[in-house]
């Protein structure tokens, strides 16, 4: 994952996360590197961790902690910010602690194993699979298609979805939303409506990297695959109702 370099160096280690803006003036204990209560979880220890939260917050002197925490030996190996801000920012390159922003925390797991180069602002995730796949919208007569995925696939069986598949070596996304639905619904007189930009949804060792796309059928009569065991036309404002796939309501977003 590629961020924006703050404060230079490298650095790896297990990652602990908070989801809310942080402070290192009361946030942490800088003689223990524990977590108190002010930051939500209480009793972590970020020492030699990869630390991550959104961004932070609260007075100048949370620089002064960090190079308190440097002296002590309690120092987190790196930050990472979705945002950084000045003092943060300030007391990380003053302690010498690799940093980086401009990172979709979402897309990260607490625990995951990182790696953090501050000075090209990238991220690497070693145990982490990136796996390219499309999900292809089906319209007809202002309702769309979804279909419940069978026992028999290896991921989210039971959910509800789109047309979705891998995409294969030497294809394209618009190539694999086409062969995919025609395989999976048997529906051959349909065209594109509209291709979104690829989201990206993280799923304990795999991060989706979803290509979505919208596509007019002619026809409501579709015949289902092994992938599926039934499917529906519903009108889009309808499906809070089903139990979807990670990351679907997302493409809707896109696409509609």
């Amino acid at each position: 994952m590629r961020g924006r370099g703050i404060s230079r160096g490298k650095a790896s280690g297990n990652l602990i996360i908070l989801e809310k803006p942080f402070s290192f003036l009361g946030g942490v204990d800088p003689k223990t590197g524990r977590l108190t209560v002010a930051s939500g979880v209480e009793g972590k220890n970020i020492r030699n961790s990869i630390f991550a939260f959104p961004y932070g917050r609260g007075s100048t002197v949370g620089s002064y902690t960090l190079l308190q925490m440097k002296k002590e030996k309690t120092i987190p190996a790196a930050i990472i910010n979705e945002k950084a801000e000045t003092i943060v920012a300030t007391g990380a390159v003053m302690a010498g602690v690799p940093m980086i922003d401009s990172i979709d925390l979402r897309m990260l797991c607490d625990g995951d194993e990182v790696v953090i180069d501050g000075e090209e602002g990238t991220l690497e995730l070693p145990h982490v699979n990136e796996i390219n796949v499309v999900t292809c919208i089906l319209r007809h007569g202002g309702k769309i298609l979804i279909l419940k995925r069978s026992q028999k696939v290896s991921t989210n069986q039971g959910m509800w979805a789109g047309v979705s598949g891998y995409i294969e070596e030497g294809e394209s996304p618009l190539q694999a939303a086409n062969k995919e639905v025609s395989e999976e619904t048997a529906i051959t007189d349909f065209h594109l409506i509209k291709s979104g930009e690829a989201l990206r949804v993280r799923s304990g060792s795999r991060l989706w990297c979803i290509h979505p796309f919208l596509f007019e059928s002619s026809s409501p009569e579709v015949t289902i695959d092994w992938e599926h065991t039934d499917y529906r036309w519903i009108d889009p404002n309808d499906i809070d109702d089903a139990t979807t796939v990670p990351g679907f309501r997302l493409v809707l977003r896109n696409l509609l």
